[in-house]
């Protein structure tokens, strides 16, 4: 039977669940979409009774297709607690983190902890909408849902949650507290003194390595604590690459991510939307973002209609170096299609579209102007002490050769290299286990890596 360890790879869109063998190779994929449901409040959420039962029952599956599971760990997205009473019973939904939560609860953490600036500056994490800063989660519960918070006793993060199903092990680990959770105390790494205040006694993080014997099928299992999926995707860099670097991944968000840059978030940092992850290593990643994703395709979206193209034209759309260095040419300092190079509500009505002649010369500009607020996002993170001469990108954007172009054109003096791995926090999460549940195996490691 193939040894495998079990990767529960679990998204907001996709569930999926992921097998690696000896050699760190991918032998199985599976993909659940589970419809959501909604909360007691009716704002839509995971329906993790459905996602428990489709995890239960893959893994009892695996022996009958010939699989031998020798190890389980799951990497989820952030921003989500979860809570417990003294028996392990969840007592709340899995709470989407665009729910709408009273502005207050976040004022009051500021007022309290010596203003905005300073609180963000020790705890990572820029001020984000709703519940992105999860531990504003806490104040909300014992304001407004006093009933849980007298019968709570096990807060978990979301990772962490999902093996507490197998192992009824109530623990965190620090990917997962070291996420903008607004938890962690960056400058003394331990938790914030206001939690105590709350009367809230949270788990000891625990090395993201650290395993539990389980039974699945009669079987011995060893089963890891989880990881966040930011975290889990830099982790085949860390491991796999011998020099400082830093990484672009790209999507509906651009998180670029710096792992050798330690230095104290500053305000101006913060502001602009520049946070701390924590990496596998218990280490600060200093890290930006840009919303790069969602603003190309709602401007895609506008352009499509000004010049009655299909929304997918773009993907046709060849580098010209004769629009390129025209655009170049007239740069008036500011990106054309946004007020003062910040991006207008996403997409930029006041833009006079009849200045281009093409689609093609529109969204040239477009991805010019994109890839130069992307820039501005990179540099927020791109000096440290530790000198950077790489730079990988990856995620959709590395098949845009626009934006592969212009980042050489902004950033000449680094090496820019593309990197395709698929499923990259699936693998994050194996890699963190994979010594201690094949201790004589060695990892292949393959992250597509290729110069541009």
């Amino acid at each position: 039977m193939n040894k495998v360890i079990a990767i529960f790879d679990i998204g907001k869109t996709n569930k999926k669940l992921l097998l690696f063998n000896e050699e760190l190779n991918l032998v199985k994929q599976t993909e659940e979409r589970i419809p959501t449901i909604v909360d007691e409040d009716g704002v839509e959420c995971d329906d993790i009774e459905r996602i428990e039962q489709w995890m239960t029952d893959a893994l009892i599956s695996l022996s009958s297709e010939g699989y031998k599971l020798e190890g389980i760990n799951f990497s989820t997205y952030g921003a989500t607690l979860v809570w417990l009473d003294k028996e392990g019973n969840r007592l709340t939904p899995i709470y989407n983190y665009l729910k709408p939560i009273d502005e207050k609860y976040k004022q009051n953490l500021f007022e309290q902890n010596g203003g905005e600036n300073e609180f963000c500056r020790i705890t990572a994490s820029p001020s984000l909408e709703n519940m992105l800063n999860s531990g504003v989660q806490i104040p909300w519960i014992k304001n407004e849902k006093e009933e849980i918070f007298e019968n709570s006793k096990h807060i978990l993060h979301f990772p962490q949650y999902l093996s507490s199903i197998f192992t009824k092990q109530y623990v965190t680990e620090y990917t997962s507290i070291g996420c903008h959770t607004f938890m962690w105390n960056f400058d003394e790494m331990k938790y914030h003194n206001w939690i105590e205040k709350f009367g809230v006694e949270l788990p000891f993080p625990v090395a993201n390595d650290t395993l539990y014997d389980v039974e699945i099928n009669n079987e011995n299992v060893k089963c890891g604590v989880g990881i966040h999926d930011s975290s889990a995707s830099l982790a085949p860099y860390l491991i796999g690459v011998k020099e400082p670097f830093l990484l672009i991944s790209t999507g509906t968000w651009c998180i670029n991510m710096n792992p050798f840059n330690h230095s104290p978030l500053t305000a101006y940092e913060l502001e602009n939307d520049t946070l701390a992850y924590m990496s596998i290593n218990q280490k600060p990643v200093k890290s930006s973002r840009f919303f790069l994703g969602y603003i190309h395709d709602a401007n895609v979206e506008m352009l499509s209609i000004q010049f009655n193209v299909e929304k997918d034209e773009y993907k046709k759309v060849k580098l010209s170096d004769i629009l390129l260095k025209r655009i170049i040419d007239k740069d008036a300092g500011f990106p054309t299609f946004f007020e003062n190079g910040v991006p207008a509500n996403y997409v930029d009505n006041k833009i006079d579209l009849t200045q281009f002649e093409s689609f093609e010369e529109a969204y040239h500009q477009l991805m010019y102007d994109l890839t130069r607020l992307t820039v501005d996002s990179i540099k927020l993170v791109l000096y440290s002490e530790i000198k950077i001469k790489k730079i990988f990108i990856s995620g959709g954007f590395v098949r845009n050769e626009i934006f592969v172009s212009l980042i050489k054109y902004f950033l000449p003096e680094y090496t820019i290299a593309s990197s395709e791995v698929d499923n990259s926090s699936a693998m994050g999460a194996a890699l963190v286990i994979f010594d201690k549940v094949f201790p004589k195996s060695k990892p292949n490691i393959n992250l597509g890596i290729k110069e541009l």
